[in-house]
């Protein structure tokens, strides 16, 4: 997994991919069957029926890759609300609808095994050359582009693109599992953070009898529930309906958060079981630990509550995410 930071200095050590705004999944390929699994272990198979024709890709060879499911909107750019509907899938039918309607990528951005043999160990640019020998093109997944010594180029051409930014890799890295480590690193044009929902606010006018605004939170080092304040924009109405349907089951009496939520947000609040994770984009982190102006993203299947503390959103505070850079 990559950290938070800006473009490195010594260009010549690292490898630039596009960042791709979607979820992140392994492609298991054995015995000519595919098997997708997210972030978080679950298998996702079948919520992506169009991508298994990618088992027939590998040149019979039975692999583990590592890659995006992206979803692109009219103008051809991954859109995360756009993918939102496939996420978390499985009625047969609804799915068949979605295949037609909003058709998914998988963008294969490493290799981790061919055969029996292990390629974890071996250098970024040996696997990515391993890579493009293995996996054929097809309609639905692709290699993408990487740009080699060639950084500033590659942000530019994320800005000019729309992209949300992209990732640098040490040439000489491994991969390493479960891990987030410096030798990838993420460079964001646009600031984003990941929120545990902890309750929400009643709407009122258009909104009356639905979610008003929801109230985020953050984990501390010690793991406590952090008031990070609250976002009320960037819903469709779709969205409101299906937050409201998945929160209502989650209320308890009384707030989740380890510290006090101000009085005009507490006041008519709805708690919850802190067990929904969401993303959304910011304008930037205010001195007292809030999020300014949020904006909704959509829900995060890929990552459990407990991953979602306070670490990268400190090094965003602290201007060395890819939003300075872009600045």
């Amino acid at each position: 997994m990559a950290q938070l930071g800006t473009l490195p200095d010594d260009d010549a050590a690292w490898g630039h991919e596009m960042k791709w705004d979607g979820v992140r999944a392994l492609a298991y390929v054995e015995n000519r069957a595919l098997r997708l699994v997210s972030r978080n272990g679950r298998d996702i198979t079948t919520a992506y029926p169009e991508l298994y024709a990618m088992a027939g890709a590998t040149g019979g060879r039975d692999v583990v890759l590592d890659g995006e499911i992206v979803a692109f909107d009219e103008a051809g750019r991954p859109s995360f609300g756009a993918l939102q509907p496939r996420m978390h899938q499985r009625q047969p039918a609804r799915i068949a609808q979605l295949v037609a309607s909003v058709p998914v990528t998988f963008l294969a951005f490493d290799v981790l095994h061919v055969g029996a043999d292990p390629a974890i160990a071996m250098p970024y640019v040996e696997r990515r050359g391993l890579l493009e020998g293995i996996l054929t093109p097809g309609p639905r997944w692709q290699v993408p582009v990487w740009f080699a010594e060639a950084g500033r180029t590659a942000l530019e051409s994320s800005r000019r693109l729309g992209l949300e930014g992209i990732v640098a890799k040490r040439l000489d890295s491994p991969y390493r599992p479960g891990r987030r480590s410096p030798d990838w690193t993420k460079v964001k044009n646009v600031a984003t953070q990941e929120v545990v929902i902890g309750g929400w606010k009643p709407g009122a006018g258009r909104r009356s009898g639905m979610i008003g605004s929801l109230l985020m939170g953050v984990h501390d080092e010690a793991g406590r529930l952090i008031y990070v304040g609250h976002v009320g924009t960037g819903f469709t109405e779709a969205a409101l309906r299906d937050l409201l349907e998945r929160l209502a089951p989650l209320e308890r009496p009384a707030a989740p958060f380890a510290d006090v939520v101000p009085r005009e947000h507490a006041r008519g609040a709805r708690w919850v079981e802190p067990r929904l994770v969401g993303e959304v984009q910011y304008a930037e982190w205010t001195d007292d630990g809030r999020l300014r102006h949020p904006s909704w993203r959509g829900l995060r299947w890929d990552k459990p509550p407990q991953e979602v503390n306070l670490a990268e959103a400190r090094r965003a505070r602290e201007g060395r995410d890819g939003t300075a850079e872009a600045g």
